[in-house]
């Protein structure tokens, strides 16, 4: 995701973000949109539909352009959530215009009423689900990867899914073939790119000598650095664009969280560790204040600006259910870092270390490591 420095209308200080690759190019705005929290998966009392559906279509007035969901989000109800969301304003945005003014979308994207794009949207595949209840094991055999394109393509109202990521490296099926299956469905026409998550360097680059990766997704943030050791220079020397997942670290960064969570997956939240990362998010908070941002903004705007420095570009992933959280999130491309402020933000975890692992042992057995 090469850096372009052409702007879009509704940023006026902030660039795309460029994936080139075999299969084509992925070209968005570097915040995007996590919709994990969207799906009654995610917490006990899940959002009602319609008040998800009218915050997607908020975020795509608000600049969004990129949307993060998969298959194991519900199962299935994330990927019907974007699906009915912008398949139904295509259809609103055409009955208003007539057959003259229907949509100009690309091939593959799915549709918004925005005027100026489709948003583009990732998809993962790898988990076993079983009568539509996820058995918490890997699946990646060729099989499963090509029934779960075409119910996701179907199920998010595209006839192309424009990014097609494995969810989690499955040790069972060796990587090429994989890598092998996805090349398949792009000549196919089925998927536009081809991406990884939370895969190590050996990983990113046995797959890219398959078949073309566009975009590897991990969790990147002030406080989880570990990609910066191997994955984000793997991605660089291959031209592969990057995708920093929980930017926030879980809410910790945003200094809003006054409570520990004992239940969390992320360790990081236990009240175990709780006060003394409190205490780190209350630095970034001091630095905030002298740009009358929010702690947030400065969390995410570090990222942005490591991701200028990116080969392959970088697009931050924070996810939201609150359209003013994504209006503040989208804010962050307008805030430019003095040098000695990310000077101390490069520090912070050197100075001050982060309390406990970024997720619990159930969790963590799924991430591929060198």
């Amino acid at each position: 995701m090469s850096d372009k420095t052409n702007k879009p209308n509704h940023h006026t200080d902030a660039t795309t973000s460029q994936t080139e690759t075999q299969s084509g190019t992925l070209d968005v705005f570097p915040i995007g949109l996590g919709c994990t929290g969207m799906t009654p998966h995610s917490y006990p009392d899940s959002p009602r539909r319609e008040e998800m559906i009218q915050v997607l279509r908020t975020a795509v007035e608000l600049g969004v352009e990129f949307f993060d969901t998969s298959e194991i989000q519900g199962p299935y109800t994330g990927e019907e959530l974007l699906g009915d969301a912008f398949a139904r304003a295509q259809s609103e945005a055409a009955g208003q215009e007539g057959p003259a003014g229907a949509s100009s979308a690309a091939p593959g994207n799915s549709s918004c009423n925005s005027p100026e794009r489709a948003p583009t949207i990732a998809t993962k595949f790898g988990w076993n689900i079983d009568n539509g209840q996820p058995t918490g094991e890997l699946n990646s055999r060729p099989d499963n990867i090509r029934r779960v394109a075409q119910e996701s393509a179907r199920r998010l109202g595209v006839e192309r899914l424009d990014l097609f990521m494995q969810h989690r490296v499955d040790p069972e099926v060796p990587i090429e073939e994989v890598a092998g299956t996805v090349g398949e469905l792009v000549d196919e026409g089925l998927v536009a790119h081809f991406g990884l998550c939370e895969a190590s360097a050996t990983t990113i680059a046995r797959a890219h000598r398959e078949f073309p990766v566009a975009a590897v997704e991990s969790e990147y943030s002030l406080w989880s650095r570990g990609v910066e050791e191997s994955v984000l220079p793997t991605c660089a020397r291959l031209g592969i664009g990057f995708i920093a997942y929980s930017p926030l670290s879980k809410g910790m960064l945003t200094g809003q969280l006054t409570e520990p969570n004992a239940d969390s997956n992320s360790p990081r939240l236990h009240p175990e560790n709780f006060a003394q990362n409190q205490r780190n998010a209350a630095r970034v908070a001091e630095i905030a204040q002298r740009y009358d941002a929010t702690a947030a903004q400065i969390a995410l705007a570090w990222l942005l600006d490591r991701g200028a420095q990116h080969p392959g570009g970088m697009l931050v992933l924070p996810g939201s259910i609150n359209p003013a959280r994504i209006k503040e999130n989208v804010a962050a491309a307008n805030v430019t870092l003095a040098d000695d402020d990310r000077a101390a933000l490069d520090n912070l975890v050197l100075t001050h270390p982060v309390a406990g692992e970024r997720y619990v042992d159930k969790h963590l057995r799924f991430i591929d490591r060198d």
